[in-house]
């Protein structure tokens, strides 16, 4: 038995597919800080991100009014500031980040590692004219 013939009607479908490791990648350049992965396979109906906020950095306060965000924490410490007060992150932490809330982002003294994923935004589009 072949492996697709455990798979009815997968022979033209696409494949899931191991992108990489966040712990391995949360290792690299301590110093580091911004994006360290992006998810960035073609046809995609998400984004992800892989995000290192340097120790006792910051992410200023805003709010995302499309999309929910879910954020989880991968390495270091942090608090998530939020309307309702601050949060406490630590590794494993899985929040979710509802459109329109107002949030920042603190790390502690280690830095924070964090993986965020949301519905991929629409490309944009040259429109005509106004009337």
């Amino acid at each position: 038995m072949t492996d697709a013939e455990g798979f009815p009607g997968a022979a033209d479908a696409p494949v899931p597919r191991i992108l990489g490791n966040t712990e391995s990648l949360a290792a690299t350049d301590p110093g580091s800080a911004g994006a360290l992965w992006r998810l960035a396979e073609p046809g995609r109906q998400l984004d992800a991100n892989l995000i290192r906020v340097p120790p006792r950095g910051a992410i200023d306060t805003h709010a995302e009014p499309d999309l929910d965000v879910l954020l989880l924490v991968v390495a270091g410490d942090g608090t998530l500031g939020a309307a309702d007060g601050p949060h406490p992150v630590v590794p494993g932490s899985l929040v979710w980040l509802p459109h329109g809330s107002v949030r920042n982002v603190t790390a502690g003294e280690g830095g924070l590692t964090y993986v965020t994923v949301h519905r991929r935004r629409p490309g944009m589009q040259i429109q005509g004219p106004r009337p």
